[in-house]
């Protein structure tokens, strides 16, 4: 068998099983763990794949977000820990960006002592909890309701985002990896989030490692189009190595 033909069967299999270890693989095409290896290096650098410990699984595709409150009780430990790290970014006097999320909202209480701090946010739950402290200048994008995310979206929070100067932009995402960059289900999501892009001085994807071998059908930015990416330590170490070897800004950090 040929290595295309061999790595076609790959998929196949994980179709079937959706996750292979190494071992299962090279019994099952009767090769070497270093030829497995190969295959799943080539499938992974395709998009296809995402390297697990011990073994692969498929990438997958993201159809649709879970709600709000939903992603609110997930990873909660890595999302303060990324926050923590990026909220070390802020400085007295900066004009900031913080995009829809519940990682962006674990940010609040490192920004509410912060003197002539300005928050632009289309996160409704952000504006909530920001309400309190009337040391933050606080601005909402407006825009379409998103009832599920708590945010605006779409063209009219665009058009107002391309009127205002941020120095940085903490943005969020549903998935990600190498191949496809920052992608989301949600086609409104998009012309904001790049408009985004464009307005502001510096650039900072804030995201856990779960999202990462996932992918949405609409591409946000390719992941070397931001200054920064902050996420935990569980991200698979040959993404990690990959994103590296694009000149990408990595930090990974311990989830509390």
């Amino acid at each position: 068998m040929i290595p295309d033909q061999r790595r076609e069967h790959i998929l196949k299999l994980l179709q079937e099983r959706h996750v292979l270890s190494i071992n299962e693989l090279t019994s099952m095409l009767s090769v070497s763990h270093m030829t497995v290896r190969r295959d799943i290096q080539a499938l992974e650098n395709d998009g296809k794949v995402l390297s697990v410990t011990g073994g692969v699984r498929l990438a997958a595709r993201l159809k649709s977000e879970p709600s709000y409150l939903a992603k609110a009780q997930l990873e909660v430990p890595a999302k303060r820990a990324i926050t923590r790290a990026a909220g070390q970014l802020v400085r007295d006097n900066f004009t900031i960006f913080l995009d829809a999320g519940t990682t962006s909202l674990q940010m609040v209480p490192m920004l509410t002592e912060k003197v002539g701090l300005t928050v632009v946010t289309n996160d409704f739950n952000v504006v909530g909890h920001l309400m309190e402290y009337p040391n933050i200048e606080l601005i909402h994008t407006g825009g379409v309701v998103s009832h599920a995310d708590h945010s605006s979206v779409g063209q009219f929070t665009a058009d107002f985002l391309s009127k205002v100067n941020v120095d940085i932009a903490f943005v969020a995402s549903s998935s990600w990896d190498v191949e496809r960059g920052s992608t989301t289900p949600s086609e409104a999501k998009v012309v904001a989030k790049q408009q985004l892009l464009r307005m502001a001085s510096k650039s900072v994807l804030t995201v856990d490692s779960t999202k990462y071998g996932k992918f949405g059908t609409f591409r946000v930015a390719r992941l070397e189009e931001f200054d920064l990416i902050v996420t935990d330590d569980r991200l698979p170490q040959s993404a990690a190595d990959e994103i590296r070897a694009q000149e990408v800004r990595l930090e990974l950090v311990s989830p509390e």
